[in-house]
C-alpha cells in the first residue's frame, strides 16, 4: 500500500511538473526492479482507472461466450476464473503467463481449502483453467500436470410418493403450485420450466415442446391433465393485463424475461420450513421422482430415456437403483437355496 501511495504521488506529480522528469524516470526504473514488472504495471494500471486482471477476465468471457452457454453457466464458470485471477493478483503477484504448474496446483489446493469445494466442483474449476490457458493465454495444456480428481458418486434423494403428495398439495401459491407440479408431472429441469412458453403447451396432444434442453436438442415431454388444470387455475388467478403471453412463468418486474433462477429453490426451501421438514428437496428432486415412479410403474428404460431427454442410457439406468421395487422383484439366489436356518 505504501508503494502504491508513493507511486500515485509520483504519477500525479509528473502530470503537474516537467522539471522532475528525469528523477521520475529514474524512480520508475528502480521501483520496477524492486517489485517486479507485473506488480508495477498492475499498480500503474489501477491508478489509471483499470485492472490488468479485468482485461484477462474480459477476454475469458468473450471466448467462453462463443460456446453458446447459458447466462447461469457463464456466471458460474467466470467465478472460478475470477477467483484464480484474484489469487494471482493478491497472493502471488504474478501475471497468468508467469504461473508455473506447481503454482497452479497450489491454487487448486488453496481453493478447495478456502471454499470447501467438492471434488466435482474442483474438476469444473480445472476444466475452466484449461480453457483459460488454451484460448486466452494460447498455451498448451498438459493434463499430466494437473489431473482431474476422482470423486464419489451418491444416489440422489427421492421422496416417497406420500411425501411428494404432501409437499405439492400444501402449496397455496397458484404460480409455484403450477410450476412445481409441472416439473414433477413432466420431469422437467429447472432451466426447461423457466424458459417454457405458452405456445409450447400442446393440450390437445397431451405434450409439451421443450426448446431449451440441456442437450441442445428439442424434445416433447408429457403433459398431465391435472397439471394442465393447475396451469389454467394459475393463469386465471391473475388480472387480465398480468396474464402470461410469452413465458409461462415470467418475472413480475419484467414479463419479457423468465422467472429468476434463484426464486424456485428459495421457494422450495421456504415451503419445507413451513412443513417443518429438514432441507432435502431440490429443483432436481421432482425430475428424479418422476423418473423413479415411472420405472416402478413398469416403464421400460428406453421409453424413460426418451421422456427424460437423456443422450445416454447410462444416465437413465440410475433409476434402477432408486426404484424401491427393483430388488424386491428379483429375490437373491440365497433365498432359493433354503435350509440354511435349519439347526
Amino acid at each position: 500500500n505504501n508503494t502504491r501511495k508513493l507511486l500515485c504521488l509520483c504519477y500525479h506529480g509528473f502530470l503537474n511538473s516537467t522539471t522532475t522528469y528525469f528523477n521520475f524516470i529514474y524512480f520508475f526504473i528502480v521501483l520496477l526492479l524492486k517489485i517486479g514488472p507485473f506488480v508495477f504495471f498492475q499498480i500503474f494500471h489501477s491508478i489509471s482507472g483499470g485492472s490488468i486482471m479485468d482485461d484477462y477476465l474480459k477476454q475469458y468471457r468473450e471466448m467462453i461466450s462463443l460456446r453458446g452457454l447459458t447466462d447461469h453457466t457463464l456466471t458460474a464458470y467466470s467465478t472460478y476464473i475470477s477467483a484464480y485471477l484474484g489469487y494471482l493478483s493478491d497472493i502471488l503477484g504474478k501475471s497468468p503467463e508467469e504461473v508455473s504448474w506447481a503454482e497452479l496446483r497450489d491454487f487448486i489446493r488453496w481453493l478447495q481449502k478456502e471454499r470447501q469445494l467438492s471434488d466435482r466442483t474442483v474438476n469444473a474449476c480445472i476444466s475452466q483453467l484449461r480453457f483459460f490457458t488454451t484460448y486466452v493465454l494460447r498455451r498448451t495444456w498438459d493434463p499430466y500436470q494437473l489431473p482431474f480428481r476422482k470423486f464419489d458418486s451418491y444416489l440422489p434423494f427421492v421422496p416417497t410418493r406420500q411425501e411428494m403428495q404432501t409437499f405439492l398439495s400444501t402449496i397455496t401459491d397458484p404460480k409455484f403450485k403450477a410450476l412445481l407440479c409441472l416439473m414433477f408431472s413432466s420431469g422437467l429441469r429447472i432451466g426447461e420450466v423457466r424458459h417454457l412458453k405458452c405456445r409450447d403447451i400442446e393440450h390437445s396432444n397431451g405434450r409439451i415442446l421443450i426448446r431449451s434442453s440441456k442437450s441442445r436438442s428439442s424434445r416433447y415431454a408429457q403433459l398431465s391433465e391435472t397439471a394442465w388444470q393447475l396451469i389454467l387455475r394459475y393463469w386465471y388467478s391473475l388480472p387480465g393485463q398480468d396474464r402470461p403471453r410469452d413465458f409461462l412463468f415470467p418475472q413480475k418486474r419484467d414479463p419479457s424475461r423468465p422467472i429468476d433462477h434463484q426464486r424456485i429453490p428459495d421457494y422450495i426451501r421456504s415451503h419445507e420450513k413451513e412443513l417443518g421438514w429438514e432441507h432435502r428437496f431440490t429443483c432436481h428432486t421432482f425430475r428424479h421422482a418422476f423418473a423413479t415412479y415411472h420405472y416402478e410403474d413398469g416403464t421400460d428404460l428406453l421409453t424413460l430415456k426418451a421422456l427424460m431427454g437423456h443422450k445416454s442410457i447410462n444416465s437413465t439406468a440410475i433409476y434402477v437403483h432408486l426404484s424401491s421395487g427393483a430388488f424386491s422383484s428379483s429375490p437373491s439366489p440365497f433365498e432359493k437355496m433354503g435350509g440354511m436356518l435349519d439347526e
